[in-house]
């Protein structure tokens, strides 16, 4: 795809300040509150610092609750969860970093959540190709918490505010942090 294409369907995070974890996500005429992670955004990223990913990220797979929201209308790759739908964050594990299923013996990030923060959860390209061990995983766009409290290093937007973004025509395909 050539780079000019990407740019023009790509959102971008803008904070507040340096050091704030709220601000703005702005991609075509929208102009959406989101949060990041609790230690702001860094373009020295690894497992467990609280911290967004500098830098310019696909959306590469969608994934929503069928049980709790329709099917939203995108150009994304989309795919119903399931409840044996979870995430590898476990360093050192062949599966760093991917979608495995359930049971698993080492998993910390189950899709499947009793809160509505994975309602829709798309999948960001950070750290997927080549994986690099220690280096951050599991870093998505989903639901933000009441308040737009920090995430774990993830941008998280309202439900609403996040269907719209991904039913916005052209698509966006990207996310861009600092």
């Amino acid at each position: 795809m050539p780079s000019g294409i990407l740019r023009t369907r790509t959102a971008s995070v803008h904070l507040l300040s340096q050091q704030s974890t709220t601000g703005t996500l702005r991609f075509g005429h929208l102009q959406l509150p989101c949060a990041v992670g609790r230690s702001g955004v860094t373009a020295l990223k690894h497992e467990g610092d609280g911290a967004s990913p500098k830098g310019t990220w696909r959306v590469e797979q969608l994934f929503y609750r069928a049980d709790r929201v329709q099917r939203p209308r995108t150009q994304l790759p989309i795919r119903a969860m399931t409840r044996r739908d979870a995430w590898c964050d476990i360093a050192g594990d062949r599966n760093y970093n991917r979608l495995v299923a359930i049971p698993y013996p080492v998993i910390d990030e189950q899709l499947w959540r009793e809160d509505h923060l994975y309602d829709v959860v798309g999948v960001l390209s950070y750290n997927r190709v080549p994986r690099v061990q220690w280096a951050g995983s599991a870093i998505f766009l989903h639901g933000a918490r009441p308040g737009y409290l920090p995430t774990a290093g993830c941008v998280a937007l309202s439900m609403p505010d996040l269907i719209r973004l991904v039913q916005y025509e052209p698509g966006v395909q990207a996310i861009r942090f600092g």
